[in-house]
């Protein structure tokens, strides 16, 4: 990764995490935002000092410092790293914040069933963790 990046560490058998990163992806003028799908089967966790477990959970991204964000965290340093800060600062607030955190953790465990309804084909265990924050 180069200075100024930052890698978002996705599920690509997602439908709805998929479109958005397409969508980031599409808006990533100067290419600082690097994706990398937790579903495919050369991912390792362990590279991240993460287990699989955990990236399943929910969403964690790599700062350029090698530091893990996790959560709604890791979605504003995506849109904030492809310059669309703006729209992501009010996740930022405090209650705005934690809403949008609770909000994300009950979409995070439920992406699988939720995907199913919107075309998700999973290979092998497609289980969603629980992890607590």
């Amino acid at each position: 990764m180069n200075e100024g990046q930052f890698k978002l560490l996705y599920d690509g058998q997602c439908p709805f995490c998929r479109r958005e990163v397409e969508w980031l992806k599409s808006r990533d003028k100067r290419e600082r935002l690097v994706i990398e799908d937790i579903s495919d089967p050369n991912f390792h966790a362990e590279v991240y000092g993460l287990s699989q477990t955990e990236v399943m959970a929910v969403m964690h991204g790599v700062l350029p410092d090698r530091r893990i964000v996790r959560r709604v965290e890791a979605i504003r340093e995506a849109y904030r790293t492809v310059g669309l800060g703006w729209l992501s600062a009010p996740l930022s607030w405090p209650v705005v914040g934690w809403l949008a955190d609770r909000a994300y953790g009950v979409f995070a465990r439920n992406r699988v069933a939720l995907g199913r309804l919107f075309g998700r084909s999973c290979k092998g265990s497609c289980k969603t963790p629980s992890l607590t924050p």
